[in-house]
């Protein structure tokens, strides 16, 4: 791309400011070529600014993209024009690529040259629907109070009875005892589970290092559950410590872990990767606050199983929402409660054979001195 504004020591001006901008933008000339293409497209194409040069658009993106559509709209119309949520996933750019488009005629340009913008919306929305599942686990917290109450009190009384029933009646009628009590016993653990969304007491903090954790549920899940899969970690040794509690940690990633190795199942080459890593850049905007919270921590548990059904991702952290035969649903919920506890969010990638559970918080200020400060960005995310 030629561009007309230089400063006085000769360097292209135009150039340098579309590369710092931190969404892709490319040029389209009239036969559909990418003439120029700042660092960020080409990041996002997974190509250097000289092939997509000689590459046109239609080769880059889906058959019957809306994008292919657009630009000629407004070559026709001459004037700029945007598009919403446009999902340019494919084989070749890999899935998760759904953004916003905005495309303009190059001003000043004699031919058909279109400038086009793309602006992930991904991560926007995830971070949305994990504001929802705070709610969703909100509402969950008042059901949990009502259910303690109203039916841990009747159930303890039935249990008690088909206890003294087992010991009076004859062997066919003991067993329709045994199944009263072990089936109570299963109600009054699912309303314990659920009482867990009801602490709302404040969360005991201190700088933690995710890895001892990550080692710790590491260590348990080889030794139960998960002794037949095979783990692979990849951590940035460099990573500061997160501020939290960490046996609340060690209760998510055990949640992780488990549902991990539950949609590997019996598979012969199932595995497990854990992976840490320093992500500066992704800010939270929190309703009612005026700051944004950094969480530039990223904790993943991946895992080749099946994936999730496309039709539950937007729903996987919401109470009783579950793909198991026998499952209850509240276990992912717990994580994003946890999380955002914490001041954090958690979200899902899923596609087949890869499902990537992301845990994004913020970085402990304690080691600075900033321990309160700490707390009170905590505290604001949480709000």
């Amino acid at each position: 791309m030629t561009a007309s504004a230089a400063d006085p020591a000769g360097r292209n001006t135009a150039a340098e400011i579309l590369n710092a901008i931190q969404h892709p933008v490319i040029r389209v000339d009239a036969d559909g070529r990418t003439v120029f293409a700042n660092w960020q497209a080409e990041a996002f194409f997974g190509a250097s600014a000289t092939h997509l040069a000689r590459t046109t658009i239609d080769t880059l993106v889906p058959f019957g993209s809306p994008l292919l559509a657009l630009i000629d709209q407004v070559r026709r119309r001459r004037a700029p024009i945007n598009e919403y949520r446009v999902d340019l996933s494919s084989p070749r750019l890999g899935g998760d690529k759904l953004v916003d488009l905005y495309a303009a005629p190059l001003a000043g340009a004699t031919e058909d040259d279109v400038v086009i913008v793309l602006q992930a919306r991904s991560m926007a929305d995830k971070i949305d629907r994990q504001l929802t599942h705070r709610g969703a686990a909100r509402s969950v917290t008042g059901l949990a109070s009502m259910l303690a109450h109203e039916i841990k009190n009747p159930l303890s009384g039935i249990r008690g009875a088909a206890q003294l029933l087992e010991g009076s009646v004859g062997a066919e009628d003991r067993a329709l005892a045994r199944l009263i009590r072990d089936e109570t016993d299963r109600i009054v653990s699912l309303v314990d589970r659920m009482e867990m969304f009801s602490d709302e007491r404040p969360i005991d903090r201190e700088p933690v290092n995710i890895h001892s954790v990550l080692d710790h549920v590491k260590s348990v899940a080889q030794a139960g559950f998960a002794r037949h899969i095979r783990f692979t970690e990849r951590y940035d040794p460099s990573l500061p410590p997160v501020y939290a509690n960490r046996d609340h940690l060690v209760q998510v990633f055990l949640n992780l872990v488990k549902n991990a190795a539950e949609a590997v199942g019996n598979q012969r080459d199932g595995a497990i990767v854990l992976t840490t890593a320093y992500r500066p850049g992704i800010k939270l905007s929190v309703p009612g606050s005026s700051g944004r919270v950094s969480l530039p921590l990223e904790f993943c548990v991946q895992d080749n199983g099946p994936g999730v059904p496309r039709d539950l991702l937007p729903l996987l952290f919401d109470p009783f929402i579950t793909t198991k035969t026998n499952g209850t649903g509240l276990g992912l919920a717990l994580v994003a409660k946890i999380i955002g506890g914490h001041g954090g969010i958690v979200e899902c990638d899923s596609q087949e054979a890869k499902t990537t559970f992301r845990v994004l918080m913020p970085a402990s200020r304690v080691a600075a001195g900033t321990a309160d400060a700490a707390e009170d960005e905590t505290k604001e995310a949480t709000r």
